[in-house]
């Protein structure tokens, strides 16, 4: 990891994360995950019943949505917080509702299922709040525990919905 560009505390909260990375060898890995993939998993997420239309459109947003989530991480770590206050709030906040066509999605989804959405929606405006006091503070913590509550809405959704 290059740390000449990270900032001082952010670098700071990462260490456990390092440490705990470099104890794994590359064999103990692949065993966690040949368990996972044998282990019996019981699946009792509520299945969402949308049109094909809109669930490869619901799909294609999720991806859009994990792959702005990656963005936003590597803007946070390079210290550039303005672009990821504007990349959360057009890609992910509020102001996305309209682009990613709510409207035509929201009413196939479960009361539960909406609020959550909304709730991410809200969660990643926070952020983007967050992340440019974050360019004038250096509170880079304020910054990550909003982005974590904006994935905690996705880890909620995912973890009680599924659409077919």
């Amino acid at each position: 990891m290059n740390t000449r560009c990270v900032p001082a505390g952010l670098m700071l909260m990462l260490l456990p994360v390092i440490a705990h990375s470099q104890q794994h060898t590359p064999m103990h890995h692949e065993r966690m995950n040949a368990e996972a993939v044998t282990a019996p998993m019981s699946d009792e997420r509520q299945w969402v019943k949308v049109p094909e239309a809109l669930r490869a459109h619901m799909l294609a947003n999720m991806r859009d949505h994990l792959k702005t989530l990656n963005r936003l991480h590597g803007l946070l770590g390079s210290g550039r917080f303005e672009e990821a206050a504007d990349l959360a709030e057009q890609r992910l906040g509020l102001q996305s509702l309209q682009l990613h066509g709510a409207s035509r999605i929201g009413p196939y989804m479960p009361k539960r299922m909406a609020e959550i959405g909304t709730g991410m929606h809200k969660a990643a405006s926070r952020f983007a709040l967050a992340a440019r006091d974050a360019a004038v503070n250096g509170n880079v913590s304020a910054a990550l525990s909003a982005l974590a509550d904006v994935t905690a809405q996705c880890v909620a959704c995912h973890d009680g919905y599924r659409v077919q």
